[in-house]
This record gives structure tokens, C-alpha cells and sequence, in this order.
């Protein structure tokens, strides 16, 4: 019978400067699994002999349709008898400055320039020398030429300078201006009415300052370990910005040995991918403009951190609170995010770039999250005063019930959640980073679970010229050249955006820390892989609550742009991933 060295080989094709490198690390793909391989194994289709055999054994999850070809995950206790890889790279993402977006002078809030007429700069159009200091000669220029101009303006611009007089009030409030406004909020939802609203300016003010939402579509939150995630999108049937929950479920249950490799089992992954829609998360309404006015009077020209949502959801009795977030100062942030979980409770997580992060309070993690005095002593840490210090990247969601009449007051599990969403850079594939994208993958007894699959840019990367076609090159030998110099490089890292009770939310779940000739293995012979190349990588398990985890030894099998396959070595089994096309779910159908 062919040894573990032969069946590795014949199944990874090899190039001859890796061969030595990649014999050892199979041999110690080999070393990982146990003597009584036979016996785990078949726990994995049952648990009884295990249970007779051992005094003490603890299920993890549960998936009596799958089985494994190594060590039984499934069984705690089995955790401990995998070896552990080096990981001291992947702990260090809370100093790691590839983990915060944006420029270095970059600061919240930002500073606005002084209006008093001592420190006003002197007017291009209007100096001193004018014979008549009351009129400007801007409001000489064409109409067209004014609209041009108040088309590069912000929708807060516009608010000010209709304020200057009669004529550029009616500038400003031309509805084509406030047309555009809205639409850069709408990504791949192309409405033409402004309805329920009479004017596309009612529109954005009826929705201000909450268009972020659907601009950035995708929002990921720290509750408790397993995390969740939402689209948000716009309803012009009914006017009102909507959320709801995307969930992956799988088609086809079971798995089955490789022909390849008796001691290697291939679960089955055909996921379906579907919003939760009988179930709103966020859900703002739209309000005429006279209501508006009407409804806060006085206060109307005031700034509201909290907005009350009105969702008719009759299976959920419990009241919902809409919240703007105020981001971390860096001075702040430094002194609190830790590299260990949960963080000093930061969210988003160190492992995920970002440009604003907050002090989460994830509900389930820690009793002191849930506390009232934990809420009250960090709100004013967290709540933004001004519309300056408001983020427009994370927003919380605060629920629960009432006890007796409303008039009391009595607030009972209490909770808040905190959602933030990913810079487009970080999930847009391109030709030279081809597998950055939100990815749904199968976790055996805990399901499907979404990550932000992200690869890293290499140094000096910015500075290098397009890749052009030699003289006599032919278009396969270019093709080529331009995988193995642009595409097989640096590091490929799958984040969760939802996690489970072993790996959170906010976690890696497995890392490859070069896609080039460092980590190449070898090219797949055997169907179902076969050509796939196949890297090393680092897989992330744990104890149930994230207790002891640990990083070990795992392949990733690169099948395609849209598919992906983790070897996870000590288990023997293979699992899978796929692409989600977010931008599917915006438009409502």
C-alpha cells in the first residue's frame, strides 16, 4: 500500500525547486494524525464507540451527514491532539498599520474653518475696490454656468449658500442638484421618482443624515460570538431605507471520500443565498417634509443621535432604537484595542481594516457589555453631540421591551449592537488581487458562515507600471507571466463576518501567508481539483467561547476566482467556499 509521502505526491504535482520542501510538509501533515485514525474516523458518522472507549468526551457540533478522514473536530477534546503552527504574525493586528484605512494626518472630527469677519478670507468675486460692495458679479454669470458650479457642492453647501440670498436659494434648491445627491447614495439602484416624496430634495431631507446606510449596503455586527450581517437597501415603492439579514444555507448535506485520498472526506457545498425578509433589522420610514418641520418645531434645526424605528414586525415585541456612532480618536484607540479577544471590545476587530472604529458592547461576550453602568459610563465616549463627530461607517441598534405602560418607562433586556461596514477596496476583486470578495463557507455542524476574503497589497506594489505584452509573446505565455508575477504573491487572509461558538465574528479563519513560490505546493492531478494550485495556509480553531485557540497546519486549494477549498490536514477533510454577489440583493423585488 502506497505510504502518505507517495499518495501526497501523486496527488500535487510538484515543481522541482518545492519537491524537497513540500515532501516535508506532508510528512508532517502525516505526523498530525493519530495512531487510531480508524476509531476517529468512525466517530465521525457516530459518536457511540468514542463514548464507550473514553470516560469523558464533550460534542462540539454535531453534523451526522459528514464525516472526516482524521481527527474528529467534533469532539473537544480532540482540539488538543491537533499541532499547532507558528502564528505570532496574525496577533499583532492591533499595532499592524495595514489594519487602519486612511491618511495619517486624518482626524474626527474635523476642525471647520472660522466664519468671523476678522479671520474670512477676502472674496475672489467681491473686493473691496467694487463700486457697489452689495452685489456680487456671481450673480452675473449664465445660470447654467451657476448650476455647474453648485453641482460640486455638498448637500450641506447647499443648505448654507441658499441661505445667502433669493436668487442662489433657488440655485440650490433646483431638484436635478438634489437628484444626483440622492442616486450616489443608491449603488446599483437606479430609481427615477422621487416618491412617496414630491421633490427628490423632500427625498434627501426626509432621509438626512442616514443615506450612508445604503451607500455602504454591506454592515457586519459584534452580537455576541456569532456576529451577523446585513444588506441595506432603499424601497422606492415605499420610500423607507431597509435592512435585513443575509442568510446562506446549504442546498445538499453529506460528504464522501476522496478517490484521491481514502483518508481525506470532501464535504458537499451548495449553498443558497437569500435575504431574511420576513424580519426587518433597520428600517427608517419616510416622512414628508411639512411633517418634518411640523413634528420637531423649535427643535428642528437640532441634531438627534438616536432616531426611534417604527418596524411592524408583530413576532418581535421588542422597540428599536436607531443610533449614529461617534468614532475613536487614534489617542484613544492606541490605549484600548488590544491584540487579545475581545480587543478591550473595539469594533470593528484588529484583523479587519478600517477607517472608524468604536467601543462595541457585544451582547453575550462579557457580563460587564450588558451592564447599565458599562452603557452609562462610556456613553459620552461614544455618542456623538454634533453631526461632525458622527460616523458615517458604524451606527448602533438599540432594542427591548417594555414593562407595563409606556408612561413608566421600564426598559428589560436591554441590548445594543454595533454595525459597521468594509471599504469597497477591501471586497472589489481586481486582476491582480482576484479573490478579494464576501464569501460564504461551510462549517460542517455550524453552518454556513460569511467572511471577508482580503488580500493584502505587497510593498512597493503602488509604484509598479502595468504589465504590458512582450514583442513575439503569445497571449497564453503572457497570461502566465502575468499570474505568476502580479497574482501568485503575498498574503491572502478570510476573515469571519460571522462566526460560531468556537471562532467568532471578527476572527481569521485561515490565512496563507504567500500565494507565490514560498507557500506554492503543487498543481492538483485528481478530480474533482484537478489544476487547481494549492498553497499552504494556517487554519483557526478553538475550544467552545474562543478558549485556547490555536492556528494548524492546512492547504488552499485555489480552484477558481469564485470558488476556494481549505484542506484542513489533522481532520482530513475538505470544505469550500464561494463568492456572494451583495449587489443582487439591493434592488427589491
Amino acid at each position: 500500500m502506497a505510504g502518505p509521502d507517495e499518495v501526497r505526491k501523486r496527488i500535487w504535482r510538484t515543481r522541482s525547486a518545492t519537491a524537497a520542501s513540500s515532501g516535508e510538509s506532508s510528512a508532517g501533515a502525516a505526523d498530525n494524525k493519530p495512531k487510531n485514525e480508524g476509531e476517529s474516523s468512525g466517530s465521525g458518522s457516530g459518536s457511540g464507540s468514542e463514548s464507550e472507549s473514553k470516560p469523558k468526551v464533550t460534542i462540539n457540533v454535531h453534523n451526522p451527514a459528514v464525516s472526516y478522514g482524521g481527527i474528529n473536530p467534533e469532539i473537544e477534546e480532540n482540539v488538543d491532539a491537533i499541532k499547532s503552527v507558528p502564528d505570532d504574525d496574525l496577533r499583532r493586528d492591533a499595532t499592524d498599520r495595514r489594519k487602519l484605512l486612511g491618511s495619517d494626518d486624518e482626524e474626527l472630527p474635523a476642525k471647520r474653518r472660522s466664519t468671523t469677519p476678522r479671520h474670512r478670507e477676502p472674496s475672489p468675486v467681491c473686493s473691496p475696490s467694487t463700486s457697489n460692495p452689495d452685489a456680487s458679479p456671481f450673480l452675473d454669470l449664465p445660470s447654467e454656468l451657476i448650476d455647474a458650479i453648485f453641482s460640486w457642492l455638498t448637500p450641506l453647501e447647499l443648505a448654507t449658500v441658499s441661505q445667502a440670498c433669493r436668487v442662489l436659494r433657488n440655485h440650490a434648491n433646483f431638484d436635478s442638484q438634489w437628484k444626483q445627491h440622492v442616486l450616489s447614495n443608491l449603488p446599483e439602484h437606479r430609481i427615477t421618482t422621487p416618491y412617496p416624496c414630491k421633490t427628490w430634495r423632500e427625498l434627501y431631507i426626509s432621509h438626512d443624515p442616514y443615506w450612508f446606510l445604503t451607500k455602504h449596503k454591506l454592515w457586519f455586527c459584534d452580537r455576541e460570538l456569532t456576529g451577523q450581517v446585513i444588506i441595506v437597501r432603499y424601497d422606492e415603492r415605499r420610500g423607507c431605507i431597509e435592512g435585513y439579514q443575509l442568510l446562506a444555507t446549504r442546498d445538499r448535506d453529506g460528504s464522501e471520500p476522496w478517490l484521491a485520498d481514502q483518508d481525506v472526506h470532501i464535504h458537499y457545498f451548495e449553498p443558497t443565498v437569500k435575504l431574511h425578509l420576513d424580519k426587518p433589522i433597520l428600517q427608517l420610514n419616510v416622512d414628508s417634509l411639512d411633517n418634518i418641520a411640523r413634528g420637531r418645531s423649535a427643535s428642528f434645526r437640532h441634531f438627534f443621535s438616536e432616531q426611534p424605528m417604527r418596524i411592524n414586525n408583530g413576532t418581535d415585541p421588542r422597540i428599536s432604537n436607531f443610533l449614529l456612532a461617534k468614532p475613536l480618536s487614534k489617542q484613544a484607540l492606541a490605549g484600548r484595542m488590544a491584540n487579545e479577544f475581545p480587543h478591550g471590545y473595539v469594533w470593528p476587530s484588529p484583523a479587519i481594516p478600517a477607517r472608524h472604529r468604536v467601543t462595541g458592547q457585544p451582547a453575550g461576550v462579557h457580563p460587564l457589555a450588558t451592564s447599565v453602568n458599562y452603557t452609562r459610563s462610556t456613553a459620552a465616549m461614544w455618542q456623538p453631540r454634533t453631526r461632525s463627530e458622527a460616523s458615517d461607517q458604524i451606527f448602533r441598534i438599540r432594542q427591548w421591551m417594555e414593562l407595563g405602560p409606556p408612561t413608566l418607562g421600564v426598559h428589560s433586556a436591554e441590548e445594543v449592537v454595533t454595525y459597521s461596514t468594509l471599504d469597497p477596496v477591501l471586497y472589489t476583486p481586481t486582476a491582480e488581487k482576484p479573490w478579494r470578495g464576501i464569501w460564504v463557507g461551510d462549517y460542517s455542524g455550524h453552518g454556513c458562515e460569511f467572511l471577508l476574503i482580503n488580500q493584502l497589497a505587497v510593498e512597493g506594489e503602488e509604484d509598479e507600471k502595468p504589465l504590458t505584452k512582450l514583442e513575439g509573446e503569445t497571449e497564453a505565455a503572457f497570461e502566465e507571466r502575468f499570474l505568476n508575477e502580479r497574482v501568485y504573491r503575498g498574503r491572502l487572509e478570510a476573515v469571519k463576518l460571522t462566526g460560531d461558538a468556537n471562532v467568532p465574528r471578527g476572527e481569521y479563519t485561515f490565512v496563507a501567508d504567500d500565494l507565490g513560490e514560498e507557500g506554492f505546493i503543487g498543481i492538483a492531478q485528481e478530480p474533482p481539483f484537478q489544476g487547481a494550485r494549492v498553497v499552504k495556509s494556517k487554519g483557526h480553531i478553538a475550544h467552545l467561547g474562543f478558549a485556547n485557540d490555536k492556528y494548524i497546519e492546512s492547504q488552499l486549494l485555489l480552484l477558481s476566482h469564485n470558488r476556494l477549498a481549505q484542506y484542513w490536514v489533522g481532520f482530513g477533510h475538505i470544505s469550500f467556499f464561494e463568492r456572494v454577489g451583495i449587489d443582487e440583493f439591493l434592488v427589491p423585488k
